[in-house]
């Protein structure tokens, strides 16, 4: 069994990563301008504490 040339690893590398960019921007494109604003707004809404979340830290300090 042989080892994978680095240079091939490499050069498919660059491949890989310049297809991901050519679909990001088709996705984007697609998208629109506002999904950047999007995806920060879902960010911000995955850090509001649910009340599920505030009753299990209330849980864990009582058993503390």
């Amino acid at each position: 069994m042989t080892t994978p040339d680095p240079k091939d690893l490499l050069k498919s590398k660059h491949e890989a990563d310049k297809h991901k960019a050519q679909f990001t921007q088709f996705a984007r494109h697609v998208i629109g301008d506002s999904s950047h604003e999007l995806g920060q707004d879902i960010m911000d809404q995955s850090r509001i504490p649910d009340q599920q979340n505030k009753m299990k830290s209330v849980e864990n300090r009582q058993l503390e």
